[in-house]
């Protein structure tokens, strides 16, 4: 695994895949600081806006030859966007690339879950990896081991080549620690942001952008928004 690094040149190697993993657009739960996890929220008008801004960025760059997405709503919603205006003839879905499931505190407030699930809520801010949230949740460790299996799956399909992967905040700062050998992430992972991994054949990793959000100048984020720091969404 590598750190994030000059790349230059790196990305040409034919035994590397890149792919540009995008986290979807804004849902009001984001904006109201609600609890996702595994639950089928839609993007907002913002999360439209800011869709379609990716989309067009990712449009005048190199081609891409396939996009896999997270089967949740919001952001299979992201990702047909990006599609259409990229000319790509489907989305591929796959649960794999869902959200961390935080069980009893889905659909809660992040207020609301301290006070209600106290200690779901202890596991869900501890900053250990192998706490399991009541109620069907996930641990750390276990949404890393299918997120980063998932990429190196796509990855080995696509050697060589360009593909778009549509996801949440939560599952991204898992790929991020992967890469870099870390506990934690550089910032905040905002909605639709452009965050770019390379994967190499024999399974050695490189970030090479991270948080790009170049395209939102005119929309904007909500930096209070929830999900893509600690909690996730």
């Amino acid at each position: 695994m590598s750190s994030i690094a000059d790349c230059n040149g790196l990305d040409k190697l034919p035994d590397f895949t890149e792919i540009i993993v995008i986290r979807h657009g804004e849902t009001t739960w984001n904006a109201s600081r609600i609890i996702q996890g595994h639950l089928d929220s839609e993007l907002n008008e913002t999360g439209r806006q800011q869709a379609t801004a990716v989309a067009s960025h990712l449009s005048k760059e190199q081609k891409v030859v396939a996009i896999y997405s997270s089967d949740l709503k919001r952001a299979a919603e992201t990702a047909n966007i990006i599609a259409s205006t990229c000319n790509l003839p489907e989305v591929i879905l796959d649960p794999a690339l869902r959200e961390r499931h935080l069980g009893d505190l889905q659909g809660l407030t992040l207020r609301d879950a301290a006070k209600l699930k106290p200690a779901a809520y202890k596991i869900f801010v501890s900053s250990k990896s192998d706490g399991e949230i009541p109620g069907g949740g996930e641990s750390l460790n276990q949404l890393k081991e299918r997120s980063v299996s998932c990429l190196e799956r796509i990855a080995k399909k696509h050697k060589g080549e360009r593909v778009i992967v549509v996801t949440h905040g939560g599952l991204l700062r898992e790929l991020y620690k992967h890469a870099v050998s870390a506990n934690t992430t550089e910032g905040k992972v905002h909605n639709t942001s452009i965050n770019v991994f390379l994967i190499s054949e024999d399974g050695n990793w490189t970030i090479k952008t991270w948080g790009d959000i170049r395209h939102l100048s005119e929309i904007g984020v909500l930096n209070n928004a929830f999900g893509g720091d600690r909690t996730s969404g």
